[in-house]
């Protein structure tokens, strides 16, 4: 037992305070060393909601990632498709500028609650009439399906991370978010497999959406556990309640330089990432027209399928053992500034006239690092914004910010395949200096978020 003197020398403690905080801190140590350990600095309490948000973002992940290798053969096996699939984003962009406002509208007259249950089974309601669409082939449904799913897949994901952001503190969102995160990086290998496997089985693409439905129903009741959840916090019970103001989420975006900082820094990452996928898809295509006698959609789906399935394993293992490490040495600078140093690299060496397998590893390089570090740090950006910021622009950044720079890359793919006469090194010229642009605005986004930071703690 602790002496008189030991107390004397430690004030504020009794000898019950100090084997507790003993206690703790062996606990904590313990912590650190298992598993949990691994994953983050996951603090007791905090372990039951944060596997919750976890499970869910993985459950919306498999069911993007099946619709997501569905897409590929439909949009690239109709004539033109590597064009028609850079083209797309303009028809996203243009649907985005009124499902933003509609978002936005949605959530000022509803809940935290019914906005999420009702923009999930109103994409439900989207698959279905897809699956239709595709059954009966209608003529360049495969556009149509390629434009929506943009959208689907952009939405669900930014409004999933919007309630996260709302629902942590900044500092529990900093230690939480990569191990969150986990479930995005594991979810989309697993997505990319099953549809892989299931088109090598010869399943029609109608039935395959039927997989990635369920899949969205089964987001939908895990949602209404980690609304539970949420609700025993004390801090959220009233918050819950809470609806919006009226505020649209591009006012919300045009009134902050710090806000318009993330979204330039999104829309110059989408140009150079959409036109990297154009070089690929081109390649891909201009293989598949090689072989004779291969049915060319089950070519370029196992092609996708297993392309999007060893990115996607590469991101998970990015996201489980160094981004939480990634954060916790290097802070914000490390994962905003992480994805253009890939790319710079992976783009200097297609520049030097490299072939499909290298260009294949390249990306795959590339887009790991873009869905386990980045997408942590797009997460990351958002914790010292307001409520309404997190919903509203959220919304408008990773939607119509992110489209727009695939609207932006059609104009730059039509003007170096038509005008231009661009090959695949043009373009890939083209990137690195949209890199260098890239890491410009990073570092003053990464300056902004301390001030800003700072300014919310005071």
């Amino acid at each position: 037992m602790p002496t008189p003197l030991y107390n004397e020398l430690r004030p504020g403690f009794q000898s019950g305070d100090y084997y507790r905080d003993r206690r703790e801190r062996m606990a904590d140590e313990k912590r650190k060393s298992g598993i949990l350990g691994l994953l983050g600095d996951i603090r007791p309490g905090e372990g039951g909601l944060a596997f919750l948000m976890l499970f869910n973002l993985l459950l919306i992940l498999v069911s993007y990632y099946v619709i997501k290798v569905v897409r590929e053969p439909l949009v690239l096996s109709t004539p033109g498709g590597a064009q028609w699939k850079s083209y797309s984003g303009a028809g996203q962009a243009l649907l985005l500028m009124a499902y933003v406002p509609l978002y936005g509208w949605f959530s000022s007259i509803v809940n935290r609650k019914r906005l999420i249950l009702g923009v999930n089974l109103f994409f439900l309601a989207c698959i279905e009439l897809f699956a239709l669409g595709v059954k009966m082939n209608i003529p360049y449904i495969g556009v149509a399906f390629f434009v929506w799913v943009g959208i689907f897949s952009l939405s669900l994901i930014a409004q999933f991370w919007s309630l996260a952001n709302d629902v942590y503190t900044e500092d529990e969102g900093k230690r939480l978010f990569p191990m969150i995160a986990i479930g995005a990086t594991l979810g989309s290998p697993i997505g990319s497999q099953i549809a892989s496997r299931l088109f090598h089985t010869g399943m029609a693409p109608e039935l395959i959406l039927q997989v990635s439905a369920l899949l969205l129903v089964l987001s939908v009741l895990l949602y209404g556990l980690v609304q539970k959840k949420v609700s025993a916090v004390p801090r959220e019970k009233a918050v819950e309640q809470q609806k919006l103001s009226k505020t649209g989420g591009f006012q919300l975006l045009f009134r902050s330089k710090y806000l318009l900082l993330i979204a330039g820094l999104l829309l110059v990452l989408n140009l150079v990432n959409t036109t990297g996928e154009f070089i690929l898809s081109a390649k891909v295509v201009e293989a598949a027209d090689k072989i004779s006698g291969v049915d060319k959609k089950a070519f370029i789906g196992e092609f996708y399928g297993n392309y999007f399935f060893v990115v996607n394993i590469a991101a998970f293992l990015i996201q489980t053992f160094l981004v939480s490490r990634i954060v916790k040495y290097f802070g914000i600078n490390g994962v905003v500034l992480a994805l253009p140093l890939i790319a710079l690299g992976a783009y200097t060496t297609i520049a030097a006239g490299v072939g499909i397998a290298i260009i294949r590893w390249m990306k795959t390089a590339e887009n790991s690092t873009d869905y386990s570090v980045m997408n942590t740090a797009r997460a990351m950006l958002w914790l010292p914004t307001s409520r309404e910021e997190k919903y509203k622009a959220k919304q408008a950044v990773d939607t119509f910010v992110v489209r727009f720079g695939d609207l932006v890359s059609a104009g730059l793919v039509f003007a170096g395949t038509n005008w231009l006469s661009f090959g695949a090194r043009d373009f890939a010229v083209t990137n690195i200096v949209l890199v260098l642009i890239w890491l410009g605005i990073g570092v003053a986004l990464v300056r902004k978020y301390k001030t800003l930071a700072q300014e919310t703690a005071a």
